[in-house]
């Protein structure tokens, strides 16, 4: 019996549809596939929050090279730990955490104490507004180069806020998270997350608005 099953699986990872398959699963199918010894549903996860997780941490400790070192950290780890995995939890709430986790370390050991308008910055945030977004591919080419301008000012104006402040920020306003979500991924209450959130906001106004009028 259990040749049969790793014959099909087996089969399943040659077949040139089986990495396209894996890729329309979720994240907690995706993490029983990994569990029953699918090395390709671990590649698939890796494939789906790599990007994601490098932007974030590159974000909060602000070098690049450093979070490319650290996304492979969270990924060792996500493969040594994965059976402890709650899988009635939010597999993305997890992989984040780890990932917090390990910024919130590579800046303590440092001993350290997107196209984003200042006009949307000034205006009321809606708790399900979309992540900013930084680009818009169909632009023109001036228009575009504006926006990258913008987007660096804003990536400078966002390594300047406080290391809490910063974390809480990129997590609701570049990754889209939620506040239960953050609160979740940070380990303070919702009432924390929403009090450094705002003052995040304030403080990302003040810094960005002579870089942006």
């Amino acid at each position: 019996m259990a040749d049969a099953v790793r014959s099909r699986r087996l089969l399943r990872a040659d077949a040139p549809t089986g990495r396209e398959a894996l890729r329309a699963l979720d994240d907690t199918a995706l993490v029983s596939e990994c569990l029953s010894g699918d090395s390709l549903a671990f590649e698939a996860l890796m494939e789906r929050y790599q990007g994601r997780l490098l932007s974030f941490v590159a974000r909060t400790i602000g070098d690049r090279d450093r979070a490319e070192d650290l996304v492979q950290e969270v990924f060792i780890r996500v493969y040594r730990h994965l059976g402890r995995f709650d899988r009635s939890k939010k597999f993305s709430t997890w992989i984040y955490t780890i990932a917090s986790n390990l910024a919130k370390n590579e800046l303590r050991n440092r001993s350290r104490s997107p196209l984003v308008l200042f006009q949307a910055i000034r205006a009321k945030f809606e708790d399900e507004e979309r992540p900013l977004q930084f680009e818009d591919e169909g632009n023109r080419p001036d228009d575009l180069f504006r926006k990258r301008h913008l987007r660096e000012q804003v990536e400078a104006a966002v390594q300047r806020l406080p290391v809490h402040h910063r974390e809480v920020f990129v997590l609701r306003e570049l990754e889209g998270k939620s506040y239960e979500e953050i609160a979740e991924i940070t380990g303070v209450h919702l009432g924390t997350v929403k009090s450094r959130l705002n003052r995040a906001r304030g403080a990302f106004a003040e810094i960005i608005a002579p870089l942006v009028q």
